[in-house]
């Protein structure tokens, strides 16, 4: 039998796998934790149970979080309560740690549908221009194996919408870290419970901004697709198009740093006007970026033209000394570094979705 003392140390080392995210499942965290823990065979039995790493992945968010793990706790419940509207049909309900309050670094929005088709929830998403992917999951719960259908979109806040059969939705879900009915909620339960929580909110106010804001993401998106269009001069740019040569400096970028969000959009962003107006393709990108990107980020866009220039000695003393007037001068040399050496034909970059993802990571783990 394992000792209490072991069981505890495996549930700690569970927790920590689950929240790292580098394990979602308990019974593959339980397991990996166990192998590390001890070299014995340990029964299913004798692992700790669900509710017991749970306990201990809130000690680390409130540890490692503190305070700051719930200040867009009443962002996460306007945009789920928008959603489940715009939803409606499907009987949508809120479940998880947006529901019960308890969200951490990366904790997602947890809605389950009721539909025996994926496409019309598709077609919603479609229309309300997110990107989103479809995902059959094979769990085996209760030594039962059952396939989940999961619809995963990515906007300012990642949603996880779980699509059941339309006739399930009367049916009683329990939850696998207490065995008891989970907790959810429909429209009119969200909306009562934001009035309760938060009495000085103007609710309709509130849905009507949120449906009006503009996720950058999709603004950097929309700006970089055309310049796989764009071809530029072999003499300069032998690696091909010009999306081709944003992600290369992008990738180069985000190895020299890897945590400055900033440095990486200005890399990944440098030459988005050139899908607008290749003749003054910077003006014409800060132009379209606009405030959807910060100061300094407008900044190493702005000047990164002049750094190249410096770095083959053409640039003249009074403009280099502007440069060197500001505090990021060093990482305005960092990304003419990175585009020049991003012209290489044949290297391998992510797609511009997967670096979006990375960027967006960034932005929720350190604001």
């Amino acid at each position: 039998m394992a000792s209490d003392k072991l069981r505890r140390q495996i549930a700690f080392e569970a927790a920590r796998l689950m929240y790292d995210r580098t394990e979602s499942e308990y019974m593959r965290a339980k397991i990996r934790a166990a192998r590390k823990v001890c070299r014995d065979w340990v029964k299913d039995s004798e692992l700790p149970s669900n509710s017991e790493i749970r306990e201990h992945v809130q000690q680390f968010a409130r540890m490692f979080e503190g305070e700051t793990r719930t200040l867009n706790l009443r962002d996460m419940r306007l945009e789920a309560l928008r959603m489940m509207r715009l939803l409606a049909p499907y009987k949508p309900r809120l479940i998880g740690s947006v529901l019960t309050g308890h969200i951490r670094h990366g904790s997602d929005i947890d809605i389950h549908v009721f539909s025996d088709s994926t496409v019309p929830i598709e077609i919603v998403l479609e229309e309300e221009g997110l990107p989103f992917s479809v995902e059959q999951k094979q769990i085996v719960k209760g030594g039962e194996e059952r396939i989940f259908t999961h619809i995963h979109v990515i906007d300012r806040f990642p949603m996880e919408f779980t699509v059941y059969a339309a006739s399930q939705a009367n049916q009683v879900f329990k939850s696998s870290i207490t065995g008891q009915p989970i907790e959810r909620a429909g429209i009119a339960e969200i909306e009562e419970l934001l009035v309760r929580e938060y009495p000085d909110l103007a609710l309709e106010d509130e849905l009507n901004a949120a449906a009006d804001k503009v996720d950058r993401f999709m603004v950097y998106r929309s700006l970089l697709l055309p310049l796989a269009g764009v071809q530029q001069s072999r003499q300069w740019h032998p690696e091909g198009d010009a999306l081709y040569h944003s992600l290369q400096v992008f990738e180069l970028a985000r190895d020299e740093l890897p945590y400055d969000e900033e440095f990486q959009l200005a890399a990944l962003l440098h030459d988005v006007g050139k899908g607008i107006d290749p003749d003054d393709h910077v003006t014409a990108g800060l132009e379209a970026l606009g405030d959807y990107i910060t100061p300094r980020t407008r900044w190493l866009i702005e000047h990164h033209m002049e750094a190249r220039a410096l770095a083959d000695c053409a640039l003249g003393a009074r403009a280099r000394h502007r440069l060197e007037a500001s505090e990021d001068f060093e990482e305005l040399k960092l990304l003419a570094q990175c585009d020049k050496k991003g012209r290489i034909p044949g290297a391998q970059v992510c797609e511009v979705e997967e670096a979006l993802d990375s960027i967006r990571e960034l932005a929720r783990m350190y604001g």
